[in-house]
């Protein structure tokens, strides 16, 4: 049986609780809540990862040495999988903000890659630095089938969400309805042909369903959950 590849969102930062479009590396790190939050997934599980890898951003790599620290696993920086870069929105947190970013972010999911954040990325290119790591991980690891332990994968919300939603085929209304929290992870599981299987989204599992009758964009902006998850 090969291992699951564990792509977790990062604890809370200062940016997420000030609902900062907080994005541009190396961005805000961990505020107390979110050491403890580290600290709560580490104690959660019930073996070590084979493999712990974090973004380039402060908040993912103090999540991810949090995680080592109470594990006793090297931690690894990867390049390629930091958040969504969105632009002339960076660390904006007004309403019209958050809304034109979800705007974009909807229109993403519903198959327009290729339009971009004001001055920022478009999904084609979020994807075109994300999913190349996640496939190396893949074909170096979890494809051996001696390889048995998890990877997990210190990640952001709207970048996991996007690349899970390709890889796993998961419902773009169901994505956009399902934001990560903090320490949240999707879990992913290799299946035959180079496709992957979503087992696990935040505390839901399989099949996923989008909910009746959801405004995304609404529920964001007026939401006091930070909008990056």
């Amino acid at each position: 049986m090969s291992g699951r590849l564990v792509l977790l969102r990062h604890a809370q930062s200062y940016g997420n609780l000030e609902r900062r479009l907080d994005t541009l590396p190396p961005g805000a790190g961990l505020t107390p809540l979110g050491h403890d939050q580290a600290r709560a997934f580490a104690r959660g599980r019930s073996r070590r990862p084979a493999m712990l890898a974090h973004s380039v951003a402060a908040r993912a790599e103090e999540t991810a040495a949090v995680i080592a620290a109470e594990l006793d696993v090297l931690a690894r920086e990867v390049a390629g999988i930091h958040e969504v870069q969105v632009g002339e929105l960076e660390n904006r947190n007004d309403e019209e903000a958050v809304a034109e970013f979800n705007a974009i972010y909807q229109r993403w999911h519903q198959g327009e890659l290729d339009v971009p954040l004001p001055g920022g990325e478009t999904a084609t290119q979020v994807l075109d630095r994300y999913l190349p790591v996640l496939t190396e991980l893949r074909m170096r690891y979890l494809d051996n089938h001696d390889w048995t332990d998890d990877i997990v994968v210190v990640s952001h919300g709207a970048a996991i969400r996007l690349a899970a939603a390709v890889l796993a085929g998961v419902d773009g209304s169901f994505v956009l309805d399902h934001h990560l929290g903090n320490t949240d992870a999707v879990v992913l599981v290799p299946i035959t042909d180079g496709r992957w299987s979503c087992v696990r989204w935040g505390e839901l599992s399989p099949p996923f369903y989008p909910e009746p009758e959801a405004t995304p964009i609404t529920d964001a902006v007026r939401s006091s959950a930070d909008p990056m998850g």
